[in-house]
């Protein structure tokens, strides 16, 4: 979501915008980060980089494009040449299910300042798209549970529903999420399935 007021306070060094846009962030990012990579304090790591790159950057920042899709590059790029470096060095290559041709294709898009919309805001505004349109219960269940990062229990405490219905609920939601966004983008099957487990 773009906030014109925010992108200009991160433009001219604001540091609580800084702060603010670190405590909508940071979470969101450590999770996509784990997509990439198992090593939580690389994963730590890669989130902090991408604030400081964020930062030296700060005056390409424009108040009409999304500086959550910066991030989410910036950490994709750190994270996908993470892996390249490891495959040099080692001379072996793996990570999860992913083939390298899988994330050649992520490689393709940057964050170039033109019109078109980078793939993870594509992606990203067609999750919410398809988290908005889940029947109710699906919907508060995977928010809670995906997006806030509560526990199951928690929630299940908070909706007043058993913890088999909070399992239940958010199997259904991920089922429903999968397949209309693999309908949307047939070529990242493979990562969308991971970032819906």
């Amino acid at each position: 979501m773009i906030d014109p007021a925010l992108n200009m306070e991160l433009s001219k060094g604001s540091p609580s915008a800084y702060t603010r846009l670190y405590s909508l962030t940071a979470a969101r990012l450590r999770n996509y980060c784990k997509i990439f990579l198992n090593d939580a304090v690389q994963v730590e790591d890669i989130v902090q980089n991408t604030y400081l790159r964020l930062w030296e950057r700060r005056e390409q920042i424009r108040t009409d494009k999304s500086v959550e899709s910066l991030l989410f590059t910036i950490t994709r790029n750190q994270c996908l040449n993470d892996i390249r470096d490891r495959k040099l060095a080692s001379g072996t290559f793996s990570i999860d299910e992913f083939t390298w041709s899988d994330l050649q294709h992520l490689y393709q898009i940057d964050f170039t300042g033109t019109e078109q919309k980078i793939l993870e805001e594509q992606l990203f505004e067609a999750l919410q798209e398809a988290i908005d349109q889940l029947p109710v219960r699906q919907n508060q269940v995977f928010v809670l549970c995906k997006i806030n990062g509560r526990k199951q229990k928690e929630v299940a405490d908070e909706l007043g529903i058993s913890l088999k219905a909070v399992e239940k609920n958010l199997a259904k939601a991920r089922h429903h999420l999968r397949e209309r966004l693999t309908a949307r983008f047939p070529d990242l099957s493979l990562f969308i399935f991971l970032l819906l487990r």
